[in-house]
């Protein structure tokens, strides 16, 4: 197989931008993911791609508990702030407010729908990323809102 045709390719999946946050202890963890699918309806659940190496994978891996925010389409600032290691500094998280869910995952204030769910399984064995799987036990959305998608980002991931 063609290394280049199979990037290529895979690039053109269709994916949102979203900031996973969780928390152990005291210990938070975020980061930027784009690889992420609704997989149930009943009960509801999502399954999600983490890198391994993440702080955000180690903190929901202990607590199982996490945060997953969709990005509008105008919110790319936000997006690139979590491609960096997690910075909390007082009630903020790499520079953005945040408050504690209803779960104790950080909830990024700034974004515009957010799910908390609980880990519900998590494969490790697959790849260089985790496979996630999440229940979502709460919801909220504060706007109607436009996600942010890769396609329409200046970022490449995938291939």
């Amino acid at each position: 197989m063609d290394r280049k045709t199979r990037q290529a390719a895979l690039r053109k999946f269709s994916n949102g931008v979203y900031i996973l946050t969780s928390r152990a202890g005291l210990r938070l963890g975020a980061a930027t993911i784009t690889w992420v699918s609704q997989a149930s309806f009943q009960p509801p659940l999502l399954m999600a791609a983490v890198r391994k190496d993440s702080n955000v994978f180690a903190c929901l891996s202990e607590s199982r508990i996490a945060a997953l925010h969709i990005v509008a389409g105008h919110q790319q600032d936000i997006a690139q702030k979590f491609f960096s290691p997690t910075a909390p500094t007082g009630a903020t998280l790499n520079g953005e407010p945040f408050v504690d869910g209803k779960t104790s995952a950080p909830i990024l204030k700034n974004l515009p729908a957010c799910v908390e769910c609980r880990v519900v399984d998590i494969r490790e064995n697959y790849g260089d990323h985790a496979l996630v799987v999440l229940e979502v036990l709460e919801a909220s959305c504060h706007a109607d809102f436009a996600p942010l998608t890769v396609a329409d980002s200046p970022w490449q991931y995938g291939g």
